[in-house]
């Protein structure tokens, strides 16, 4: 579904990083305890946030304890209050990589779904240039389509057609 909400998508291009390598189950079990860890996502928050307080979610078991992907999160939230200083907004920035309203594919099976397009190669390029890390192509194409800038939902899904008519609204 579309996600225009600049703090919730900074939650979910967070997990999408995390998530890289493990199962959704892993990161959607451990969602209460990456918000308590992550000061509820709140990205002046997190920019705040020490080395030794990156040295305590390296310990945390109730979170995925990988140093690089918890490093990035804190990087990427003073990434995203600059975005937020400097620009219209996070969301702003990122609808503005499908011209402001969902992207609807047609694929009839998961075979057909691509792991990266132009446009996640795109977007990963600019969050990178803007700071970001830990937002391969990849991880941005799997965080498009859970944040509705792209309806993948299959054709045959109940969810396609409403998800197309949502952007056709937008």
């Amino acid at each position: 579904m579309p996600e225009w909400d600049d703090r919730a998508l900074f939650e979910k291009l967070t997990l999408d990083g995390f998530q890289a390598g493990l199962s959704w189950l892993v990161i959607l079990r451990k969602r209460d305890n990456f918000r308590r860890a992550f000061a509820g996502f709140d990205p002046g928050r997190m920019a705040g946030f020490s080395e030794a307080k990156i040295a305590r979610l390296v310990q945390d078991a109730g979170i995925v304890r990988h140093r690089g992907k918890i490093e990035a999160a804190v990087n990427n939230a003073r990434a995203f209050v600059r975005i937020m200083e400097t620009t219209d907004g996070f969301a702003a920035l990122l609808w503005d990589f499908v011209d402001g309203a969902p992207v609807c594919n047609h694929w009839r099976s998961m075979e057909e779904v691509p792991a990266q397009t132009a446009m996640s190669r795109a977007m990963s390029k600019a969050l990178r240039a803007r700071g970001f890390t830990f937002c391969g192509p990849t991880i941005v194409y799997a965080f498009a389509q859970a944040c509705g800038l792209v309806n993948d939902h299959l054709t045959g899904c109940f969810r396609h057609r409403e998800c197309r008519l949502l952007g056709k609204s937008a």
